[in-house]
């Protein structure tokens, strides 16, 4: 479960992380008496889960109270990659000296989390990496030793990070592992010119699978769910929802990942993951296909299945249920092998809707779909 910036950074003050002074909205009106609060000045900051706000408008800087009242009047209703802003986060302004990244994430392949820090914050991190991988700094945390001060001390030497900020990654890990977290990121954690150290913005994503051991959690958190995940969901379908715009549907999670890896491969983003499952009927890849249909950051839609529990004919039989229950106006690029793979590609050619091709490979289904999704994009 991905949290809000406003759920991570309640958590980040329940550790004792320092965090400026903030107030949630959904009205201009009440933001207006929020930053009144706050001393005037305030940042206005658009509450959806994924990122890229601030290159969509969905973070602005007001000098008063009207021109907060102004600000979030102009970001709540905004489209942000598909996410509807219902609320607004207005947070007291910092005197910033410099800026840090820090994150804990887990690395499943290795069974154990990684620290990624670097003294290089405030940017996407992921371009930093790319154009100077030496600025930021992969330290493996044993899980059964955790981050202690010694721990915190030999991340912060590594990423450059100054020696105020050890105390802060200490408390940073008490977050993941007392809140059964499996992300805990802040981009920027701040210098400011008085030399506090502050978490200006959060990134909290919750092990679902320990909501057992916190109750109360799903009432606190579960509000403002992405509502095509909580749709998938109610239809027992295993959907992460992404930033991309090529929808990916799947039948076994290697398989899905792989295809998610061959879009990106193509120059593409994927939209999700979605994995239909190995004995998914047609209603289930019925469904499947219209919760990602529904996405409107999907340009393309990319179906890679192998046959084996699942047939091919089953899986083909419920693209043409969809293909009759929800109106196509995206181009959907299928890969059939397996099981009964001839009869199914027989039915989708017997349907022969105008926006529905076949690729032979994985390959090549995640290069024609990566065009076409560019292209779509590029039309628009």
């Amino acid at each position: 479960m991905d949290l809000y910036e406003h759920q991570a950074r309640e958590l980040f003050e329940a550790h004792g992380i320092v965090v400026p002074r903030a107030g949630i909205t959904d009205s201009p009106e009440r933001a207006r008496e929020i930053a009144r609060a706050l001393g005037g000045r305030a940042v206005v900051k658009a509450q959806v889960r994924t990122g890229g706000r601030g290159r969509a408008g969905g973070v602005r800087v007001a000098a008063d109270p009207p021109a907060a009242e102004e600000a979030a009047r102009h970001i709540l209703g905004m489209d942000i990659k598909g996410h509807t802003v219902g609320t607004v986060m207005l947070a007291e302004p910092c005197d910033v000296e410099r800026e840090f990244y820090v994150s804990y994430v887990l690395d499943r392949a290795a069974g154990r989390f990684v620290a990624v820090a670097s003294a290089e914050g405030g940017t996407e991190i992921e371009q930093v990496a790319a154009e100077r991988p030496e600025a930021v700094a992969r330290i493996p945390v044993d899980p059964a030793a955790g981050v202690n001060t010694a721990t915190a001390v030999r991340i912060a030497d590594a990423a450059g990070l100054p020696p105020q900020t050890v105390d802060t990654l200490v408390r940073l890990w008490q977050v993941l592992v007392r809140e059964d977290a499996l992300l805990v990121e802040v981009n920027p954690l701040a210098r400011t010119a008085d030399g506090r150290i502050v978490a200006l913005d959060g990134k909290v994503t919750l092990d679902d699978n320990a909501r057992f051991r916190h109750p109360g959690r799903d009432d606190a958190h579960a509000t403002g769910a992405d509502p095509l995940e909580a749709r998938a969901a109610a239809k027992g379908l295993n959907y992460v929802r992404l930033d991309g715009e090529v929808g990916v549907v799947g039948n076994g999670a290697g398989l899905v990942m792989s295809t998610l890896d061959a879009v990106a491969g193509r120059g593409a983003r994927p939209a999700n993951f979605l994995d239909i499952g190995g004995g998914a009927s047609a209603r289930v890849m019925a469904d499947g296909l219209a919760v990602v249909l529904s996405d409107p950051g999907v340009k393309s839609v990319l179906v890679n299945i192998f046959g084996g529990i699942t047939a091919c004919d089953a899986v083909a039989d419920g693209i043409v249920r969809a293909l009759d229950e929800v109106r196509l106006t995206k181009p959907l690029v299928v890969r059939l092998d397996g099981n009964n793979a001839a009869r199914g590609r027989a039915l989708l050619d017997a349907r022969a809707h105008p926006l529905v091709e076949q690729a032979t490979t994985m390959d090549g289904a995640a290069h024609r779909a990566a065009r076409l999704a560019t292209a779509a994009s590029t039309a628009a």
